[in-house]
């Protein structure tokens, strides 16, 4: 049996299979004010022929609730009315193709506000359509002006924000809504002893540094509907406590396990469990780096988890899933590189490929 390819229920939500696209960011939105943060027909294409290929679920890549809240001035971004009927386009496509539509809802913090990473990843002045950028501490991203630090009122007000997001992806035909608080972004980074500097109730301890991510558990929950599922991304490690060369105390995976299992108890059903992000750190080159790591969350939280990361081997996605060391799989590049990855790992491991009806007619 390819437990790779039997269906997951969670909550009244049934996901056909447990192979799906990671998000991940394309920086093809339009940056003119007035299409800022709009998904584009280049959008459309990318994630539907991934639904297309097999896919059981397409998250859509980081997409910021607040227009501070971009990596950069072009990625996606759903923090008004206004957007919501191009996210519809998407919704629709994808679930037209057999696929579970679903959205990671971000604000990248302190990293935002750079240019495309093939022309440099740069920070951006305002003259460059660039804006300053906010974090829990002064403390600045390696390379990055030093963000502006929110205040308690403003940590209320982002909060929001998520629930407000979270609100319109509803209205645009999303199921599943994944909140980002990994890779150094605003949640992580308030997260991190390393990057948190903070002596109110959002610094100091590991409940107090978890508060903020906490209410935006709380705020997206209570208007999320109960049937559908919440996700929940973190970085398992950030790989700063494992390195020799760094007498810091970064976030580790034991702080992981207590986050999922507050998290689990405010009502996420699952952790996507990836690493890394903080600040440039050396990270394993092994296959395994992530997905260790995310099993042992799996295992110590009692909620499912999805692993990702270098993961392009069927056979290895299927011991995963069969082993009980992850519920689901995120794919990255190795969907980028062949969009029918799914179906085509599921006829070599004897499963059935799921075909949209006029690919299997032809076929």
């Amino acid at each position: 049996m390819a437990e790779l390819f039997e269906p997951l229920e969670l909550r009244k939500l049934t996901i056909p299979n447990r192979v799906w696209m990671s998000p991940m960011c394309t920086y093809a939105a339009d940056p003119a004010p007035s299409l800022a943060g709009r998904p584009t027909d280049f959008h459309l294409s990318h994630y539907a022929s991934r639904a297309a290929g097999g896919a059981g679920l397409v998250m859509l890549e980081a997409t910021g609730v607040r227009a501070d809240g971009r990596i950069s001035p072009f990625d996606l971004g759903l923090w008004s009315d206004d957007q919501i009927e191009s996210f519809t386009r998407l919704a629709t496509a994808i679930t037209a193709a057999g696929a579970v539509p679903a959205i990671q809802l971000a604000h990248a913090g302190r990293k935002a506000s750079i240019d495309r990473p093939w022309l440099g990843g740069a920070p951006l002045n305002e003259d460059q359509l660039g804006w300053t950028t906010v974090g829990p501490s002064l403390d600045s991203f390696p390379g990055h002006p030093a963000p502006r630090e929110l205040t308690v009122e403003e940590i209320g007000e982002l909060v929001q924000s998520f629930a407000d997001s979270a609100r319109r992806a509803l209205l645009a035909g999303f199921q599943v809504v994944e909140i980002h608080a990994a890779h150094g972004y605003l949640l992580h980074s308030f997260l991190s002893p390393a990057s948190n500097r903070r002596q109110d109730q959002y610094g100091g301890s590991l409940e107090n540094r978890a508060r903020i991510v906490l209410e935006v558990i709380d705020a997206v929950r209570a208007i999320w509907p109960e049937d559908l599922p919440l996700f929940l991304r973190i970085s398992t490690t950030d790989w700063i406590s494992e390195d020799d060369s760094n007498d810091r105390q970064g976030w580790t995976v034991t702080d992981s396990i207590q986050l999922s299992r507050w998290a689990g108890e405010r009502g996420v059903d699952l952790i996507d469990g990836s690493s890394g992000g903080l600040e440039p750190a050396p990270i394993p080159h092994t296959r395994d780096y992530q997905t260790a790591l995310a099993a042992q969350v799996r295992s110590e939280s009692a909620l499912p988890v999805a692993a990702v990361g270098r993961i392009d081997d069927p056979q290895w996605a299927q011991e995963l899933v069969s082993s009980g060391q992850a519920d689901a799989i995120f794919l990255g590049r190795a969907l980028l590189r062949d969009a029918s990855w799914p179906n085509n790992a599921a006829v070599a491991l004897g499963a059935s490929p799921r075909f949209i009806v006029q690919y299997d007619y032809a076929l």
